[in-house]
């Protein structure tokens, strides 16, 4: 990081064109904020209900993102830094659990701590931590046909790049 970390990590969360992009920012923003990191997840995109951002299986190295709520957001909102802020906030809530904070008072409590730091206050990123991802929902139409459907779950290929192999 050069300089100023906040700006650091807007300037990428604004140009983060992938998943890994974006999980990037969130295992270094926490280790800056926190000074804690776990390597070799793996993330997976599903069709969960619509109130259900993503989830961590305890004691597995996979984090399972809701695909359909990513889709609704992105093609409701032009902005691609309002979609990597909920994309940002939705994995690091759950990178947190898989660092062993199974609370979700003590995440959310966290989540917050480290967007504002890493961002500073007037960050989207820190603005959907502060008030839920659901905020940048709240003025998206949702019918009832739109939940979960009966596409297959997909892993993320290139989601996160290590040199260290599990044998």
């Amino acid at each position: 990081m050069n300089g100023n970390p906040n700006v650091d990590f807007g300037e990428r969360l604004d140009k983060a064109k992938s998943y890994g992009e974006v999980w990037q920012i969130v295992k270094d923003s926490v280790a800056y904020a926190l000074g804690k990191r776990r390597d070799s997840m793996m993330l997976f995109l599903d069709d969960l209900p619509l109130q259900l951002g993503a989830y961590y299986p305890v004691g597995t190295n996979n984090i399972v993102l809701n695909r359909a709520l990513v889709e609704i957001v992105e093609e409701n909102l032009s902005d691609k830094t309002r979609v990597n802020a909920l994309v940002y906030n939705l994995l690091l809530h759950e990178y947190l659990h898989a660092l062993g904070e199974l609370s979700e008072l003590g995440v959310r409590k966290q989540v917050v701590e480290v967007a504002a730091k890493s961002f500073g206050e007037n960050h989207i990123a820190t603005t959907v931590a502060h008030k839920s991802p659901w905020v940048l929902l709240k003025d998206i139409p949702l019918g009832p046909q739109i939940g979960a459907s009966r596409r297959i779950m997909e892993i993320v290929k290139d989601f996160e790049k290590t040199d260290k192999y599990i044998v």
